[in-house]
């Protein structure tokens, strides 16, 4: 046969494989099969949010043979923390500020991009978007402005968008919208940024009218309720709860199960956090930190679980939620897993919401155990901080947070990227009557203002066998920010670390097969799929997302934000390309002014002021990588050019947010607090005197729980 036919012949061929592979109908057929794992059309990859593959091509024996297929940087965006989208041969990315990105996944080829153009205040709440979702020939994301959006898949062209908070208020969208029945459900955050009252909202999928909206606590009773569920709630709260917003928020997590036609909601913390202030007479505060199963088509109450009653910790279940059949005392039993906050891992049996079983999967001090009798956490004295301050392990934080874990049918184990850190909460001087949220902070507890050390938290790769509620093993990893994790039928465990490694662990054993050096660390779980027969895995790498606002324990891996890359990077068995360099880690040095004078006065009052910058120049001002660190900056050594840039919005399109309501005054404070961390170089006796009160500080919460004081 001539060459030219044969090239002809081939095209035709791979032309026809390239339109039966865009055939691909992504419906509740589709989402709610585990066995066809050629695409990766949602969050969790299917319904049941497992995170697993059946892909096998890439698996513990030929591991060794993978390689770079293509990458592609991400210069316009400051955040990749999300989960990809794989369809039919095309990677859906939301990144940033929920810009989406359609990418050829074999050549790595951009297709299109969609820029919903947030609203600049809503910057504030800078935690990026977490993933988007697919329906029929649709992508769908949040914006961070309370948007959720739709687009053509093929043309990214703007099919509908509406509003689903209110104009002006706290609510933002971070977290991925799940699409069912051809529903689109979403929720949103905010309970940490004050009057916050947290509701999960369905949206037609073709049109974007509203189906239902369910709220997670309930209002003023004075109002009405607009559910059942809503009173039940209400007698569990006291006081005037509804004056706070309550809390909450369902930031993340969202599962739908097609056996019983149900959707599961993770809640979030109270508002504020502390509960003797927005619910002064005690009482479980439902539907906080709670599993709740609603009606996937009406949204109708139908039960809970509550993982935190009256929580006051910021102890969200808003973790993910995987469904699985699990063979428990010799019978199969449809459940749900969830590992949230609190340091537990609850199974908890999805039919009827009777909890089957729960343990500490790491440090817990706050509660002893759940009594398996009531479903109640047995507490332990003086973790309330009952007289004005506690400290506890897991802190606000988390045992694990939003980073996703997943489940391997094939190992029977959940594999969990774990944190060790704990909390300090400190409420002395507020009470019910004093309280203010707008003048004190949203969270009813006082701020904290020191540096936290590189070595005050530590992080895990945890595989726990969820039947017997025991630890199978685990890997320690660096510094406290683990990342996301995917499960495969070839035997494998894949997970991006902090240092800028991805690595592949034997899901058996936890043994490292194969590592490859990203350029920059990542929070971003890896995704994998097939195109023409042949595996890639995909991820996310840039340093950003959640608790990167840490302080050293954030910075000590050395990831600058303007200085290292955002990426998307694919591999393949036998791939050969190259990783573009990016800069070696550093830490920021601060600069020194001798001609700036620092008042004290001044600086005490801009320690205040600077929370609003805390959650992304770092505590103390000292970045942890996402921002840049100010004490190292050259623009707070000038007034002129800091106020415009802080004041006026001059960086806006670089996702510096305006202050507009900053006066000079209070830009005048923030410099001098700037300068006065700069300067900042502890004795070896003050930092011998902070050792020894942190070492007080837990022999006095000791004594506490003793009773000894």
């Amino acid at each position: 046969m001539p060459s030219i036919l044969r090239r002809f012949f081939a095209v035709a061929l791979l032309g026809a494989a390239l339109s039966a592979q865009a055939a691909s109908e992504i419906d509740n057929a589709a989402l709610a099969n585990e066995a066809d794992s050629a695409n990766w059309a949602a969050y969790g990859r299917s319904f049941s949010e497992q995170r697993f593959s059946t892909l096998d091509q890439i698996n513990r024996d030929t591991v060794k043979r993978l390689g770079l297929a293509w990458s592609l940087d991400l210069p316009d965006v400051w955040n990749v923390s999300s989960t990809p989208l794989a369809v039919d041969g095309v990677l859906y990315l939301a990144v940033g500020f929920s810009v989406i990105k359609a990418v050829d996944a074999v050549s790595g080829k951009l297709l299109w991009s969609y820029d919903p153009k947030v609203d600049g205040q809503k910057m504030r709440m800078a935690w990026g978007i977490r993933g988007l979702a697919f329906w029929k020939n649709k992508v769908y994301a949040g914006v961070q402005d309370g948007r959720l959006f739709a687009l053509d898949a093929k043309t990214g062209q703007l099919v509908w968008e509406t509003l689903t908070t209110t104009p002006g208020d706290n609510r933002y969208i971070t977290g991925a919208p799940r699409v069912f029945n051809g529903h689109v459900l979403i929720g949103h955050g905010g309970a940490d940024f004050g009057h916050v009252r947290g509701y999960v909202t369905a949206y037609d999928a073709d049109t974007g009218r509203q189906l239902w909206r369910w709220f997670a606590v309930p209002g003023n009773p004075a109002d009405g309720f607009e559910d059942p569920s809503q009173e039940l709630a209400a007698k569990t709260w006291t006081g005037q709860w509804w004056k706070f917003g309550g809390g909450g928020s369902a930031w993340n997590a969202l599962t739908y199960d097609p056996e019983f036609n149900r959707v599961y909601i993770g809640t979030g913390n109270g508002g504020p956090w502390n509960r003797k202030l927005r619910s002064p007479g005690g009482g479980d505060n439902l539907f906080l930190c709670s599993v709740v199963a609603l009606d996937a088509d009406t949204g109708k109450y139908l039960w809970h679980y509550q993982t935190t009653p009256g929580e006051t910790w910021d102890f969200n279940s808003t973790m993910d939620m995987v469904l699985a059949t699990v063979q428990i005392e010799g019978k199969p039993r449809k459940v749900l897993m969830h590992a949230p906050k609190n340091g537990f891992f609850y199974v908890i049996d999805r039919e009827t919401g009777k909890l089957i079983s729960a343990e500490k999967i790491g440090k817990v001090t706050w509660a002893e155990r759940i009594d398996m009798q009531t479903g109640r956490p047995v507490e332990v004295r003086g973790a309330r901080y009952e007289n004005g301050e506690s400290l506890i392990w897991p802190g606000s934080g988390g045992t694990h947070n939003w980073q996703p874990m997943a489940y391997s049918p094939d190992s029977g184990l959940v594999y969990i990227p774990a944190r060790e850190l704990p909390g300090y909460y400190d409420d002395r001087g507020y009470t019910p009557e004093n309280y203010d949220m707008d003048r004190d902070g949203p969270m009813g507890v006082h701020g904290f203002f020191d540096d936290i050390p590189k070595n005050a938290g530590s992080s895990s790769l945890l595989a726990w066998d969820p039947v017997h509620q025991k630890k199978a093993w685990e890997k320690p990893l660096p510094g406290a920010t683990p990342g996301g994790v995917m499960a495969t039928h070839g035997g494998l465990v894949f997970q991006g670390q902090s240092d800028g490694q991805l690595i592949a662990h034997d899901a058996q054993s936890g043994e490292t097969l194969w590592r490859f050096d990203m350029g920059v660390g990542t929070q971003a779980p890896p995704i994998t799929y097939s195109v023409n027969g042949k595996q890639y895995v995909s991820v996310l790498a840039g340093w950003s997302g959640g608790l990167m606002v840490l302080g050293s324990l954030s910075a000590q891996h050395g990831w600058v934000g303007r200085e290292h890359p955002r990426r998307l990077l694919t591999f393949a068995l036998d791939g050969d390309a190259r990783l573009p360099p990016s800069a070696a880690p550093s830490i920021p040095q601060p600069l020194h002014d001798a001609g700036f004078k620092v008042d004290s006065a001044l600086a005490s009052q801009g320690r205040t002021l600077y929370q609003k910058c805390t959650i992304c120049h770092g505590v103390a001002a000292v970045s942890g990588g996402y921002a840049p660190d100010l004490r190292a900056s050259a623009i707070p050594l000038n007034t002129a050019a800091f106020t415009t840039i802080v004041r006026d919005g001059a960086l806006q399109s670089r996702g510096m947010p305006p202050f507009a309501e900053l006066s000079d005054a209070d830009v005048q404070a923030l410099q001098h607090y700037i300068r006065q961390q700069a300067d900042d170089k502890p004795s070896a006796w003050e930092q011998v005197k902070s050792a020894l009160s942190f070492i007080w500080l837990m022999i006095k919460m000791q004594l506490l729980k003793w009773g000894l004081m």
